[in-house]
C-alpha cells in the first residue's frame, strides 16, 4: 500500500467516524432520514471544509473531491438503518467521534504545517478541523458544543495537533505525522472520558449571599 493511498484512507476514516458520530447523535434525538443524513454528513465534512477555508483553499476539498461526501452520506444512512441492532448507542457515538477528533485534528495540523504555516498556527488550524464538525453537530441540535464541557476534548485536540506537527517538523510524513498525532489525541479523549478528568469548573455558591 503506497503511502498516498494510506493517507487517503485515513482523511476517509476520519470523515466516516465523525459521520457515524454525527448521524448516531441525530438517531438519538429522534430525526428523520434526512435529519440524520444532514447531520453526519455535516460533522463528516464540516472540520475539513473550516480547515481549507483558513488555510485559502477554494473551493474546500469535500465540495470537488466526491468521495469524502459519499462517505459521510452513506456512513450516515448506514448508521439510520442498522441503529437498532447497536446497543450503547452513546458509548458508540463517544468512541465515533473521539476517532474522528483524533484522525482530523493531527491531519489538519499537519496539512497547515506542510502548506508553510508557523507551528502554533498549524495546531491551531489542526484543533479547529477537529472541534468543527462537532460543533456544527451540536448547534443543529440544539446543543451546548462538547469543545465546552465535555472531558478534556479541545486540550485532545491541541495535544494531537502539537504532536503531529512535531513529527512533520522532525522530517515525517503527513501519513505518519496522522498516524501518532491521531493516536494520542484518541488515548487521551477516550482515557479522559473513562475517567472522568475534566478542567476546572467554577464553584458554585449552594447559599444566597447578602439575600441575593
Amino acid at each position: 500500500m503506497t503511502a498516498a493511498v494510506l493517507y487517503e484512507i485515513l482523511q476517509l476514516a476520519g470523515i466516516l467516524a465523525f459521520a457515524i458520530s454525527g448521524a448516531l447523535v441525530g438517531v438519538r434525538r429522534g430525526l428523520d432520514v434526512l435529519g440524520v443524513i444532514v447531520v453526519g454528513s455535516f460533522t463528516g465534512v464540516g472540520g475539513g471544509i473550516l480547515r481549507d477555508m483558513l488555510l485559502g483553499v477554494h473551493p474546500p476539498v469535500s465540495f470537488t473531491h466526491w468521495p469524502n461526501l459519499a462517505v459521510a452520506v452513506l456512513g450516515s444512512l448506514a448508521v439510520f438503518f442498522v441503529h437498532p441492532g447497536i446497543t450503547r448507542i452513546r458509548y458508540f457515538e463517544v468512541v465515533f467521534d473521539a476517532f474522528g477528533l483524533g484522525l482530523f485534528t493531527a491531519n489538519g495540523a499537519a496539512i497547515a504545517f506542510v502548506s508553510g504555516q508557523t507551528p502554533l498556527t498549524a495546531i491551531l488550524v489542526g484543533t479547529i478541523t477537529a472541534i468543527g464538525g462537532g460543533v456544527i453537530r451540536d448547534v443543529l441540535v440544539n446543543t451546548v458544543p462538547g469543545v465546552l464541557t465535555r472531558e478534556l476534548y479541545a486540550v485532545s485536540a491541541i495535544l494531537g495537533a502539537g504532536i503531529a506537527v512535531g513529527v512533520v517538523a522532525l522530517g515525517g510524513s503527513e501519513t505518519l505525522a496522522t498516524v501518532i498525532g491521531g493516536a494520542c489525541a484518541i488515548v487521551l479523549r477516550l482515557t479522559s472520558r473513562k475517567l472522568g478528568w475534566h478542567l476546572p469548573k467554577p464553584r458554585m455558591r449552594e447559599t444566597p449571599v447578602n439575600g441575593a
